[in-house]
């Protein structure tokens, strides 16, 4: 996230706007080039770091929600590590869609702060049998969706389930199901990035604005600057962070 230096073609921007961008890689640069459809305006009451924590988590989530779950009004939906970056975002669209977010999470702060987002129910899937509470909570009812955007193999979300309760979930969706879904993989490239990100400025930006209801929150863990980015890729590698981790670039002299 940051402000338009430059334009060529543009027809809906102009030099200083304020705007956050999806990018198909090379964003932990000072300056980069973006196709307009990539470019979303940033929320006018938003720093530039909370602006930075939405395009990628949001829209990765609105993807696999919208675009391949096609969630519907009263679902049941479970999403797996409900405290990172894209899990906090799901719970959210997933409360805007008028269904009910069930979360995991493996600490009792993280279990907190989904609560805080949002999340109807959640379960410490380190130290709990996670799937016979989940059960519980939804009364034996079928859970319609699982959320799982941490890339994982079919036989793993079911031993993580419970074989058991593997026939309660109809329908498991991973990043994969993305990739597959889409003409290309799930960040912009300049012939698919005006599909890509035109639903989300549609339906979900209005509700980053100041007095929206309900207002989403991008939840920022931690700002590191560019020359402690290792340090940035170990906390998230620990799954140490709640939200999202943004890397701050050096201000220009």
């Amino acid at each position: 996230a940051n402000k338009i230096l430059q334009v060529i073609t543009l027809i809906d921007w102009k030099i200083g706007d304020a705007v956050m961008a999806l990018l198909s890689g090379g964003g932990q640069a000072e300056y980069v080039t973006v196709p307009e459809g990539c470019l979303m305006p940033a929320p006018n009451d938003m720093t530039l770091i909370q602006a930075a924590a939405i395009p990628e988590a949001w829209l990765t989530a609105f993807q696999l929600l919208h675009f391949v779950g096609k969630i519907q009004k009263g679902e049941r939906v479970l999403i797996h590590a409900g405290a990172s970056g894209v899990g906090m975002a799901a719970i959210q669209l997933v409360k805007l869609a008028n269904a009910i977010p069930i979360v995991t999470a493996g600490t009792q702060e993280k279990l907190k702060a989904t609560a805080n987002a949002g999340a109807a129910a959640g379960f410490d899937y380190k130290n709990e049998d996670f799937s016979e509470k989940v059960l519980a909570f939804t009364q034996g009812q079928n859970i319609l969706k699982l959320l799982k955007h941490i890339v994982q193999n079919q036989d793993e979300i079911k031993r993580q389930l419970g074989r058991r309760h593997a026939n309660k979930i109809l329908q498991v969706i991973t990043l994969i199901d993305v990739w597959l879904f889409l003409p290309y993989p799930l960040f912009c490239f300049v012939l698919e990035e005006r599909e890509v990100s035109s639903p989300q400025r549609k339906n979900v930006l209005p509700y980053f604005a100041q007095g929206a209801s309900p207002r989403l929150q991008p939840f920022v863990d931690s700002i590191y600057p560019l020359h402690e980015i290792a340090e940035a890729h170990r906390a998230m590698e620990e799954n140490r962070n709640i939200g999202k981790i943004v890397i701050e670039m050096p201000v220009s002299t």
